[in-house]
């Protein structure tokens, strides 16, 4: 391990965390977002931690862009060693409402885009023996009412993160899959859903959340260096998960009593 790593997403919330994490540890960092402004700012708290690096627009929907990094990667670091998909966004609304629209638009960013990433640095992480962190969500693993195209999407990337892991154990690339649940973020700025209702209803959770994005990527931090492969940095997550495992009915009851509940809310916005 030479200490050098990819974070795609990496101009706020979860993405600048988790740079900040490893920069603090020294780590030089290949920082990606559609958002300069972000990706500047994220650069300047970096070498503040005492981390170092570089910058590269990439919209992960685009392969040409994310393999252009890669190089990029080679040029500047000699390699990578460990590749953060963390590029994501938000939507919501029930199944009837969304177009197909929505559901290309998740799917190529919070989907596609993580299998683009993988794809991209497979050939530096098979010469580093790296590691791959994807960042999914509670939502892969829970599937909440009213977003079940967001939950199809990080779903796929929990079962495409369990392929790796067996796929890539040969190689001694290790694998890693992240399902955080709500926490304090800006995720909101890119959200998508045919209500102003649910945006305002999926803000208040946000807000509402005990954790904040420094704190899981802590979390993330410890659990890769202990080689945890799926990592549920909420303690209410960890709980439902094995609420779950062991009774699932018991957790479709709850969310179709959520989905009444989200539905009779609607209305009376409406009324």
């Amino acid at each position: 391990m030479q200490n050098r790593m990819m974070i795609t997403g990496a101009g706020s919330g979860l993405g600048r965390e988790i740079a900040l994490r490893w920069a603090r540890e020294g780590w030089r960092l290949a920082l990606s977002d559609v958002s300069e402004p972000g990706l500047q700012e994220t650069l300047r708290q970096v070498r503040e931690a005492g981390g170092d690096g570089f910058v590269q627009r990439c919209d992960v929907r685009d392969y040409s862009q994310l393999t252009a990094f890669a190089q990029a990667c080679e040029e500047k670091l000699g390699g990578i060693d460990v590749i953060v998909n963390n590029a994501g966004v938000a939507s919501g609304g029930f199944f009837s409402e969304l177009s197909l629209e929505d559901w290309d638009w998740q799917i190529a960013i919070n989907l596609m885009g993580v299998v683009k990433g993988c794809k991209a640095f497979l050939p530096l992480l098979e010469k580093s023996r790296g590691k791959i962190i994807n960042i999914a969500s509670m939502a892969a693993l829970m599937q909440g009412p009213a977003m079940s195209n967001y939950n199809v999407a990080k779903a796929g990337v929990v079962a495409l993160s369990e392929s790796l892991l067996v796929e890539l154990a040969q190689q001694e690339i290790g694998v890693h899959v992240v399902c955080p649940s709500f926490f304090q973020t800006n995720l909101l700025d890119s959200f998508r859903g045919p209500t102003p209702a649910m945006k305002a209803q999926v803000g208040k959770l946000l807000e509402s959340s005990p954790i904040t994005a420094a704190e899981i990527a802590d979390y993330i931090y410890l659990q890769v260096a202990e080689g945890q492969f799926m990592i549920l940095p909420h303690e209410q997550g960890r709980a439902a998960w094995a609420m779950k495992q062991k009774n699932p009915q018991s957790l479709y009851d709850e969310m179709t009593a959520m989905a009444d509940k989200m539905r009779a809310k609607a209305r009376q916005n409406l009324g």
